[in-house]
């Protein structure tokens, strides 16, 4: 017979009784009487009264004893805190096991072997009537009824669960026992109520206040059940159909997926209104799993018990709907939450990352995202092309959404977004914590993502054959918080990443990946070298790093560039646009349906388009996700330094530069996409979302930029080389409003002050000659943006000293620079007003809309292609002309020596006057275009520009005699003709106007008098060019033959000659140093040379080839001839003059035209 129940004793007084029991190890033993002396030893106290029984102690509860029978206590001067007396410990309740085991089994599975019971329950307490007979057969001596024990609790569950409510019985006493089973109630939610009844007798048992050996003894008993109960129910998740279930109910797996998606408040909708009782509540699930993980791991059968459940939640219908993560119901969140209360017990959490589909074996690029385990959630994303639901519910029609409801729209996503990619991090990063073997396993999938997608940062590639921008943008999200806790402010960890790594670790291919300066062979023998079957492997941080390198390469910046490839296409539907649009003419035309619907189609395809962008920018541009991809390419920036860095202590103190010459193999044999990526990540963000940068970040662009612009041979790629200035000219640039990012700090930073215009001057001049078959183009696009630096430069006296610290310093490396520049105002005006006038010649012949109509349809075509072909690169050829020749204008104002030295001078002066005649001689009124602004054409700019070239070389005599000796464009008309320009259209002073007229009588004069000494005489053909020869015997005149070129001062006189090594020709220094400026070989064998190769001609064995014999003159110093000539020449011309009139009647500033 049961004991009644209990009331729980005053709660500290339980507390009390618990500690007391824990001391004596035993049962209490109170001593009878409190004792007026301190308390004896344990070992001098009597044996106590027996505790009385728990139904004695419930009878007589112990109140507060009076104050009158409390002993009385000897007063001492002092008491001592022993002597103080007190209260008497109450008796601990005493449990009597067997009863408490028969009650507590019976209310664990709801069962009874008594019929009484069951009936005075109204048959809730189930009646087992054939199990009572069978153990009553057993044992009939057995008193009646049969106490429940865990001995026959296996029995009493299987007879439990294999009762069916749906069948019938002949047994009329059994019949309300089977009408009065839950009719629609499974196995595994009967189980589920036995483990939440267990889980309240434990929490009773502890509340009472029982002796620890009877509270072990009766843990016993409840861990038995329990382990009975989730045996059964993993047995229940196997296989369904082992007892008898409802139909039309899910059985197995989803009984346990459903409770697991109820685990996130914004994912009901998934549930129904009224889930079952027997469903586990959320603050059961955890309990459950780990009773789960504690009875099947130890035997390796928990991925039998549950892997179903993990595929029905990682392979959810909800992570396949149309609508994604933007769905009504965000049923994807259940998915999330349920997934964390799984990884949560680290058992669980190591059979995901053992399941086959945890890397399906047999996946491709684009269907690992649906066949992995994880998949299905990083997948979800905002993306037009994997959703394009999304798209059309918050992006739809764009031009007529109010542009508060499109940020507002964006805004939402983003949350969302922020919430799927932190809690797919917390799944990972508990993945990685729960073993080494897991953590190995998510090493493993972020490495075989890279495999699989290899070909992805391909310039053609089929979206469709590998993963999506989703897919692979959240994997990156993820990669880039776990990078968070080594890339610490002070870089205190960055030297644990393994600059060995590709050589150590074969987790990554890198086998058809371009190297910085190294050829795949060279990668090959290096990692030969550095192979070693001793060291350690690579440690976490290396690993999590370089994936992260590698995963941005193929997954993120591809994602970007898709994005920059839309933005492309936005521009070129919108020319379309404009150029159906055309002027209008069409209107009322028999075209005009068909124009109309051609425009119509074009203006859905921008809106689509745009739609498409505003996804993308949701992403790409979440202030969170750039922060944090800016953070690791700073990171990635500082590494790189540091690792090139001799010193290996970039930052602190920061790399001195230039780097030295010799390259490290180490570096040399990285992917070059770790530069590529760190440059057009910048690039992406200066364009899209410069503000970002003023947090951090651009210190270290500028920084990372200057070192690999001064030390441009660590890149073997021009192309890479030409991206650096682009990132730096889009920094300096103000655009669409926004302020620009570093303008300031390249005017204020130390190593921009001491190191920015020399390592522009030098990549200037490197990147004429690349290699490249674009070289001629490259060459153009990267000196746009070094003109944009450069002026964007200019105002800082510190820049400007640099400069001429650069022309005083390196004289040949700068005339070399200046060389170039003036070849490329000469290419650029040239071809510019060139299709200026083809532009004004289609347009005039457009305009007379009758005549031009009259004309083949093929015809009209094709001059239209070439007006829209003409239109694009005439902008970009005009806009660099204008930059380059305004760079001119600040040069010259600033140094004058590099621009008037031999091998530049003529050329420069040249260039000069060949645009003053186009700008205001009669091929001007060819380049009257409509729009010119349109072109960035602005003539009286670009004309202002020239003649102040003009004015700030006007005191350099030599650079007069260059204008004055180039018979091609020079004409003093021209001047004339600009002064009154400049005097009416660009506002230029009186004083402007006299220096521009002073300069141009000196050339006048220079002129003339280079005119008289023509008039004196032919140069001696020997002081015009000729070959050298060996006198030895071995040279046969036939030889010479092949020597028979003309020299490039064949009818110059040469002031100083000397010899080509190779070739063996004489020509002047200033000629040869003005053909190396911008080839490096021999004009005349092609041959590499160096200028400091060539050799002074003093004496030597000299052939005329220009005479019927060969004639021998030896032991002659030519240089001393040539000199005397020219002196015997100035000798002559002492008494000659240019002019015998006043000098303002030489010239006539002529202010009538304009």
């Amino acid at each position: 017979m049961s004991n009644p129940p209990t009331n729980p004793q005053d709660d500290a007084e339980r507390i009390r009784l618990k500690r007391l029991a824990k001391l004596q190890g035993s049962s209490a033993t109170p001593s009878p009487a409190p004792s007026t002396s301190s308390t004896p030893p344990p070992a001098a106290a009597k044996p106590s009264t027996p505790a009385p029984k728990p139904a004695q102690v419930i009878a007589q509860p112990k109140p507060a004893p009076p104050p009158a029978k409390r002993p009385a206590v000897e007063p001492t001067p002092s008491p001592s805190p022993a002597s103080v007396k007190k209260k008497a410990p109450a008796t601990p309740a005493t449990l009597d096991i067997l009863s408490w085991e028969n009650e507590t089994i019976g209310k664990i599975f709801n069962v009874t072997l008594s019929k009484d019971v069951a009936e005075k329950s109204a048959w809730e307490v189930v009646w087992l009537k054939h199990l009572a007979e069978e153990l009553e057969s057993e044992n009939p001596a057995a008193p009646k009824p049969i106490r429940l024990s865990a001995d026959v609790a296996d029995r009493l569950l299987i007879a439990r669960l294999e009762l069916d409510p749906q069948t019938m019985s002949d047994d009329l006493e059994f019949l309300p026992v089977l009408a009065s089973l839950p009719a629609e109630q499974t196995t595994f939610e009967y189980l589920v109520g036995c483990w939440r009844r267990l889980n309240a007798a434990r929490s009773v048992l502890y509340k009472k206040g029982y002796l620890p050996p009877q509270i072990q003894k009766a843990e016993e008993v409840l861990d038995k059940a329990r382990e009975l109960i989730i045996s059964y129910a993993g047995l229940t998740l196997q296989d369904p159909s082992m007892f008898p279930q409802p139909t039309g109910k899910p059985l197995g797996p989803p009984e346990l997926i459903q409770p697991l998606l109820s685990l996130s408040s914004l994912s009901a909708p998934l549930l129904s209104t009224s889930a079952p009782t027997a469903v586990l509540s959320p603050t059961e699930i955890e309990p459950f799993l780990n009773d789960l993980a504690r009875r099947f791991a130890p035997d390796n059968e928990l991925l039998d018990v549950l892997g179903e459940v993990i595929r029905g939640l990682c392979f959810h219908p909800s992570l396949f709907r149309p609508e994604g993560l933007a769905g009504g119901d965000a049923s994807w969140r259940g998915v999330i939450s349920g997934l964390e209360a799984l990884v949560s017990v680290k058992p669980i959490a190591n059979i995901i990352t053992l399941m086959p589909e945890w890397i399906p074996e047999d996946s491709m690029a684009h269907t690992f995202e649906v066949r992995s385990l994880m998949g299905p959630l990083l997948r979800l994303n905002v993306f037009d092309r994997e959703w394009p639901g999304i798209t059309a519910t918050y992006f739809s029609k764009p031009s007529e959404r109010r542009p508060g409801e499109v940020e507002s729209a964006i805004a939402s996503l983003r949350g969302t977004l922020k919430s799927l990619q932190s809690a797919l991090f917390q799944i990972f990063n508990t993945l990685v914590r729960a073993s080494p073997e897991s953590r190995e396993a998510v090493l493993r999938y972020f490495a075989r993502i890279i495999d699989l997608n290899d070909r992805r940062a391909g310039m053609q590639v089929d979206p469709a054959t590998v993963a999506t921008d989703s897919f692979m943008v959240n994997v990156q999200s993820v990669l880039l918080r776990f990078c968070e806790p080594f890339m610490d402010a002070n870089y205190t960890k960055i030297d644990r990443i393994d600059t060995l790594y590709f050589a150590r670790s074969s987790r990554i291919n890198l086998k058809d990946e371009t190297r910085i300066n190294a050829t795949s062979q060279d990668a090959e023998e290096w990692k030969k070298q550095h192979v070693s079957s001793t060291a350690p492997p690579p440690n976490f941080i290396s690993d999590i790093f370089y994936l992260t390198l590698t995963m941005n390469h193929f997954g993120y910046m591809k994602t970007v560039s898709n994005a920059e490839e839309l933005a492309r296409e936005y521009g070129e539907i919108v020319r379309h646009g404009e150029m159906l649009e055309g002027d209008g003419s069409w209107r009322g035309s028999p075209m005009q349906a068909r124009i109309e619907a051609a425009i119509n189609a074009c203006k859905v395809e921008q809106e689509k388009i745009r739609a498409a962008q505003l996804a993308y920018q949701t992403q790409l541009a979440d202030p969170e996700l750039v922060f944090r991809s800016i953070s690791f390419v700073n990171f990635v920036s500082t590494w790189v330094i540091r690792f090139v860095d001799p010193k290996h202590m970039h930052p602190n103190p920061l790399v001195e530069l230039p780097l030295p010459k010799e390259v490290p193999m180490a570096f040399r044999v990285q992917p070059e996409f770790i530069l590529e990526d760190v440059i057009d990540y910048h690039e992406f963000v200066m364009r899209n979302t410069p503000d970002t940068l003023e947090v951090s970040g651009k210190t270290e662009l500028l920084i990372w930029a200057l070192t690999f612009l001064t030390s441009t041979w660590y890149i073997k790629n021009p192309f890479l080389k030409n991206k650096i200035v682009d990132v730096i000219s889009w920094g300096v640039v103000t655009y669409d409003g926004r302020r620009s990012v570093l303008n300031s700090l390249v005017n204020t930073h130390s190593m921009a002050l001491k190191h920015l215009v020399p390592a522009l001057i030098h990549f200037y001049i490197e990147v004429e000659k690349t290699g490249a078959s674009s070289q001629f183009y490259d060459k153009f696009n990267a000196r746009r943006s070094m003109s944009i630096i450069f002026r964007a430069i200019w105002r800082n006296p510190t820049h400007r000293e640099a400069l001429k610290r650069e022309a005083r310093d390196n004289i040949e490396k700068f005339v070399h620079f200046v060389n170039l520049m003036i070849s490329d105002v000469t290419y650029l005006m040239d071809e510019s007003l060139s299709d200026l006038a083809k532009i004004n010649e289609i347009q005039r012949e457009m305009e007379n809309s009758a005549e031009f109509e009259r004309q083949p349809v093929q015809y009209r075509r094709e001059r239209e292609g070439t007006l829209r072909s003409l239109e694009r690169q005439t902008a970009t050829y005009v806009q660099l002309a204008n930059t380059t020749v305004a760079l001119f204008k600040e040069f010259t104002a600033e140094t004058k020596g590099p621009f008037i030295v031999p091998e530049i001078v003529d050329k420069l002066a040249a260039m000069l006057d060949y645009n003053l005649d186009a700008l205001v001689g009669p091929r001007a009124l060819d380049l009257k275009v409509k729009n010119p602004e349109k072109y960035k054409f602005n003539p009286r700019n670009t004309l202002n520009d020239l003649l102040e070239v003009y004015l700030n070389l006007s005191d350099q005599g030599e650079f007069a005699r260059a204008v004055a000796a180039d018979g091609r464009s020079y004409r003093k008309e021209l001047f004339e003709r600009a002064a009154g320009i400049a005097r009416k259209r660009l506002s230029w002073s009186d004083d402007q106007i006299e220096k521009l007229r002073l300069f141009v009588v000196k050339v006048e004069e220079t002129k003339a008098t280079l005119e008289a000494e023509e008039d004196m005489g032919d140069i001696p053909d020997e002081f015009q060019g000729m070959f050298i020869v060996d006198p030895s015997p071995s040279l046969v005149p036939e030889t010479l033959t092949s020597y028979s070129v003309p020299d490039p001062l064949m009818f110059t006189l040469m002031r100083d000659p000397v010899i080509l090594p190779t070739s063996h020709v004489v020509v002047d220094r200033s000629t040869i140093k003005s053909h190396l400026l911008s080839d490096t070989t021999d004009p005349f064998n092609r041959q590499p040379l160096k200028l400091e190769d060539v050799i002074p001609s003093t004496f030597y064995t000299v052939v005329f080839l220009d005479v019927p014999s060969l004639i021998s003159l030896e032991d002659t110093e030519l240089k001393a001839r040539i000199d005397a000539f020219i002196a015997e020449r100035r000798q002559k011309m002492q008494n000659v003059t240019a002019y015998d009139k006043p000098a303002e009647d030489v010239v006539h500033m002529d202010v009538s035209h304009d």
